[in-house]
C-alpha cells in the first residue's frame, strides 16, 4: 500500500476483522495494524498440558490490580486476537438485554436502540461466521428474520442423554449455536475447541472468517507486530496521527477515519495513554470506565458409575433462568457446556492435591458446565493506564445471581443422577468476555461514543469491539460485536466513504 491509507483499524479480532469485511469493496485503501503475528501451527496447539498448564499461548507482559497486586492476564495477541481461543459461541443478546433490567444486584440500563435495530446485521454477521444452529428450542430466542446458514453441530451420546434428562425435568436444553466446522476441527486433532487456538480453519474466528473475507479486497492489508503507542488529535479534534512500533521502528499514519479495535481493555488504554492526562474521546470522564467482564464458574455433574466419553462436548445450553428464576423473579442467567476437560485441567484449578488417577476419574465421569451471569456496569469497575502499564480495578456486581443459579443448577443435575456436584468460580484475572470501558450512548456527558460507535470528541474515530457494549447481558459477546461492527461499517460506507 504505497499511498497513506484511507482507513487504519488498530486490531483484528471480532471486532476489528468484521469492520474489515463489512468495507471491502468500498474502494477504500485500509490498513490493519496488528500487534501479534498469525498462530502457527504447533503441537502445543492440541496440548492440554501445554494451554491450560503452561500458560504455552499466554502473553508475557504482567498487569495490575488497584492494590498493586500484579497477574498475567488471559488476554492474546494474535491475528484474530481473542478469539483464536475462544469457545466459538456465536449467541445473539436477548431482546429484553436491549432494555433496562432490574437484577438481583442492581439495574441493567437500556441500550440507545432496540434490538430490532441491529437484528438484521446479526443475520448478517451469522453468515459471516458460518453459524451452526438450530432455531425453536430455547424460549428465550430473540426473533430472528433469517435462519442459522448451517445445521447444529452434532450432541454426543454423553451430552443427547444430559439433553434428555434435563427435558424430563420440564426445562428447556437449547442447540449452542457454533461457529465450528465440526469435521474440520476434529481432522487436526480430537479435542475439544473451547480454549484451544485455531490453527487450521475448523473454528471460524475473527481470522478465518471475517479477516479472510476482508483480506479479498486487494485495498485492505494486514500488518503484523505493529504495536499502536498512542494516538495524536489535532486542535479541532481530529485523529491527526496514529503512532505505532513496527518491529522495532517507531512509525506514524495519518488516515482520514481510524478505527480503534484494540479489545476493551487495550482500546481503554490507548486512549488514555493518549493526548493530555484525561486522554482522548473522554469528555465525558468515562473512557475505561464501566468494565465487565461476567461473572462465571464452572460446574462438574458426576456420577461415579456412567462415563463421559466426549470428545468436545459443547453443544447444549439452557436459558430457563436467563429473565427469571431468582430471588422475587428476577434474572439469573445462562448454562451452557464447557469444551470437555482433563485431569490436566483439574489438577491445575484443584484447591486441594490429589493423585493423578483421581483426576482422570472425575474427568472421565463428569458433564461440564459453565454458569454465566450478567455484570452490571460501575463506573468504578475501570480500567487505569500508568508509566508502569495497565491497572485493572474490575468491581465484581450481581454475584448472588451466580450463586442462585448455581443452587438452581445443583438441584437439577442430582435430580439428573449425578449425585456429586462440584463448583468453581472463575478467576477474575481472566478477561475473556472484557467489555463496557468505552460505551455508546445518545448523550456526550455519559458516554464516549454514539450510536455508531463514533466518539463524540473526534469526528473521524471509531471504536469498535466490545468496549462500545453498553451492558454486558448474560451471553458471550462475539455475536453482538460483530453484528455492530458491520452496521457501523455500512454507516461509514454510507456517510464517510459516499460523502
Amino acid at each position: 500500500m504505497p499511498k497513506e491509507p484511507d482507513i487504519v483499524i488498530i486490531g483484528s479480532g471480532i471486532g476489528g476483522s468484521t469492520v474489515a469485511a463489512g468495507l471491502a469493496g468500498s474502494g477504500a485503501r485500509i490498513a490493519i495494524l496488528e500487534r501479534g503475528e498469525r498462530l502457527p501451527d504447533t503441537p502445543e496447539a492440541r496440548s492440554y498440558s501445554s494451554i491450560f498448564v503452561k500458560g504455552h499461548f499466554r502473553p508475557k507482559e504482567m498487569w495490575r490490580e488497584a492494590d498493586g497486586t500484579e497477574f498475567n492476564p488471559g488476554n492474546f495477541y494474535f491475528v484474530g486476537g481473542n478469539s483464536k481461543l475462544f469457545g466459538a459461541v456465536l449467541l445473539r443478546y436477548r431482546a429484553e438485554d436491549f432494555t433496562e433490567m432490574q437484577h438481583l444486584g442492581g439495574v441493567s440500563p437500556a441500550w440507545p436502540f432496540p434490538y430490532d435495530e441491529l437484528e438484521p446485521w446479526y443475520g448478517k454477521a451469522e453468515q459471516l461466521f458460518e453459524v451452526r444452529g438450530e432455531l425453536g428450542q430455547d424460549p428465550t430466542e430473540p426473533r430472528h428474520s433469517t435462519p442459522y446458514p448451517h445445521g447444529p453441530v452434532p450432541d454426543e451420546p454423553a451430552i443427547a442423554r444430559a439433553r434428555a434428562e434435563l427435558k424430563a425435568q420440564g426445562l428447556n436444553p437449547a442447540t449452542l449455536p457454533l461457529g465450528v466446522d465440526i469435521d474440520t476441527w476434529l481432522a487436526g486433532g480430537r479435542t475439544p475447541w473451547d480454549g484451544f487456538p485455531n490453527t487450521g480453519t475448523g473454528k471460524k474466528d475473527a481470522e478465518t472468517a471475517s479477516l479472510a473475507s476482508a483480506l479479498n479486497d486487494p485495498n485492505i492489508e494486514l500488518i503484523t507486530s505493529a504495536h499502536v503507542d498512542r494516538l495524536e488529535a489535532g486542535p479541532g479534534g481530529r485523529i491527526e496521527a496514529i503512532h505505532y512500533t513496527h518491529r522495532g521502528e517507531k512509525k506514524r499514519l495519518s488516515p482520514k477515519l481510524v478505527i480503534l479495535s484494540a479489545g476493551a481493555i487495550n482500546s481503554a488504554a490507548i486512549l488514555l495513554r493518549s493526548g493530555d492526562s484525561k486522554g482522548l474521546a473522554n469528555a465525558s470522564d468515562q473512557v475505561g470506565r464501566n468494565f465487565m467482564n461476567h461473572n462465571c464458574s464452572a460446574m462438574l455433574a458426576i456420577n461415579p458409575f456412567r462415563r463421559n466419553d466426549s470428545i468436545y462436548q459443547k453443544t447444549l445450553m439452557l436459558n430457563d433462568y436467563y429473565l427469571a428464576g431468582g430471588r422475587d423473579g428476577l434474572p439469573l442467567g445462562n448454562v451452557q457446556l464447557l469444551g470437555k476437560i482433563n485431569a490436566d485441567i483439574l489438577k491445575a484449578n484443584a484447591p486441594i492435591w490429589a493423585p493423578r488417577f483421581a483426576f482422570d476419574f472425575m474427568a472421565g465421569h463428569a458433564v461440564d458446565w459453565y454458569m454465566m451471569t450478567e455484570d452490571l456496569p460501575n463506573p468504578e469497575s475501570r480500567i487505569m493506564v500508568d508509566d508502569k502499564g495497565i491497572i485493572m480495578q474490575w468491581r465484581r456486581s450481581n454475584m448472588e445471581a451466580l450463586s442462585g443459579l448455581e443452587a438452581k443448577m445443583r438441584a437439577h443435575f442430582k435430580a439428573a443422577g449425578y449425585p456429586i456436584v462440584l463448583s468453581q468460580a472463575f478467576d477474575k484475572r481472566t478477561p475473556s468476555h472484557q467489555c463496557g470501558t468505552v460505551r455508546i450512548g445518545k448523550d456526550p456527558k455519559e458516554a464516549p461514543l454514539d450510536v455508531y460507535c463514533r466518539a463524540f470528541d473526534h469526528p473521524n474515530l471509531f471504536v469498535v469491539d466490545a468496549g462500545f457494549l453498553p451492558t454486558s447481558a448474560a451471553v458471550n459477546p462475539a455475536l453482538t460485536v460483530a453484528a455492530q461492527a458491520l452496521r457501523v461499517a455500512d454507516h461509514i460506507v454510507a456517510k464517510e466513504l459516499g460523502a
